[in-house]
């Protein structure tokens, strides 16, 4: 149960009851299905089956910039979708993955034999490419620019494993930077936010790229039993002869090294994020890219150091994640949840690690970077101790009440 994960942790548990009582609405805004076509429904209605993380977000989005980023996700899931397919030849993904930004021209063009999960979006492209058709000009070539990009990047590396640094850095730019890209033309053609915004790749790529790196960290083992390969042989090179070794018990102390030198690099993005942040002028646009940064440093931080990668999963709290999607609302809080959770992998920095010095580096750089622009950091919640006992009751209580009451409602309308 969420709750009990939270209970060493009372702002979270309050945060949670908040967020089950209506909070959630201010960064989860319902969509009125009325104002929509049949296919804008349906779209939003894949947005929700495929997206684990970024369909709330997306919905919370103001006036056509919502339509458009929704589409954007859309297409481009339908091309990872392709991508991640084991089962199409390479003789057939290549081609496809190269000329996929044409099938969003082509009315009837689907793809019916895929065995993946999000085969949906594949299977009724038709629908998507219908709403990409609606969007704005100047939408659309942004979309099917970097859907192009994108394409081409992936077919590189379906035959190619990433060796260097440098790789990884252009395998992440491929299939996350060229998003943050994206999505930065995007804000920018809404006139939402300032032409800069859109017109700086080197700041839209990082925020990319730190996304997909916490990913690629966190999801090791994951990636392991499904037979794929993303972290970097010039950094696992040095902690075994083969990547897979890092999953066996024995080697449990170096792999933990590697990945805390991965997590060090990860980290140089980070001050390309608080830039980034920094220039964001619409709340929904803020809401929309800090969010997910904050879920990743949180990642990062749960993940440093943790043997658990190489056993299981690593995931952060829901309260947390509560917590920080309600607190994400402005530069200020977002340096003060980054300045916490570097500090949080500070303490973790074990002096025998190998690439520690460079961690503590740039640790020291972000927490530089947090406090001189804003002086000094945003206060975080603090509670007297009798106060968190009487939250935490009360909070468990009314949660039990809420759930019970919300069950009770489902199954009325389920008799309907």
């Amino acid at each position: 149960m969420d709750i009990l994960r939270s209970l060493g942790h009372p702002e979270e548990i309050y945060n949670l009851v908040r967020f089950k009582m209506g909070a959630c609405r201010t960064v989860q805004p319902r969509l009125d299905p009325d104002s929509m076509s049949e296919s804008l429904q349906t779209c939003y209605r894949y947005l929700n089956e495929t997206s684990r993380s970024f369909a709330a977000v997306i919905q919370a989005l103001d006036g056509e910039l919502r339509h458009a980023v929704c589409i954007f996700y859309l297409v481009l899931r339908a091309l990872d979708t392709v991508e991640d397919d084991m089962t199409i030849a390479l003789e057939t993904k290549i081609p496809m993955l190269h000329d996929f930004h044409t099938y969003l021209y082509q009315e009837d063009w689907r793809y019916m034999h895929s065995k993946e999960k999000d085969k949906q979006v594949l299977e009724d492209f038709p629908t998507i490419s219908l709403e990409f058709r609606k969007l704005a000009v100047i939408y659309q070539e942004v979309i099917a620019d970097i859907c192009h990009r994108m394409g081409v990047g992936m077919a590189e590396y379906l035959e190619k494993k990433v060796e260097t640094l440098q790789e990884w850095d252009q395998y992440c730019h491929y299939v996350a930077g060229l998003v943050g890209i994206g999505l930065s033309r995007l804000f920018s053609a809404s006139e939402l936010e300032d032409p800069i915004v859109g017109l700086d790749t080197k700041l839209s790529n990082s925020m990319g790229l730190f996304l997909q790196k916490t990913n690629i960290i966190r999801d090791y083992l994951e990636d392991q039993m499904e037979g794929r390969e993303f972290w970097p042989k010039e950094v696992w090179g040095k902690y075994g002869k083969k990547l897979s070794d890092l999953a066996n018990p024995e080697r449990i102390v170096p792999a933990v090294h590697c990945m805390n030198e991965l997590i060090t690099n990860a980290l140089h993005h980070v001050p390309d994020v608080l830039t980034y942040l920094s220039r964001l002028k619409n709340q929904s646009v803020f809401n929309f890219c800090a969010i997910p940064q904050v879920m990743a440093i949180a990642t990062l931080a749960a993940c440093y150091n943790n043997q658990q990668v190489f056993k299981g999963v690593v995931k952060i709290r829901k309260g947390q994640a509560v917590t920080m999607m309600m607190d994400a609302t402005n530069i200020e809080a977002v340096r003060a949840i980054m300045y916490q959770y570097v500090e949080e992998i500070y303490q973790k920095i074990p002096l025998t690690d190998p690439s520690s010095g460079r961690t503590q580096h740039i640790i020291v750089s972000i927490r530089n970077l947090s406090l001189s622009n804003s002086g000094s950091l945003a206060s975080r919640n603090h509670f007297s101790p009798i106060y968190l006992s009487c939250v935490m009751l009360l909070a468990a209580i009314s949660w039990q009440y809420l759930s019970t009451v919300s069950q009770g409602s489902e199954e009325v309308h389920s008799r309907q």
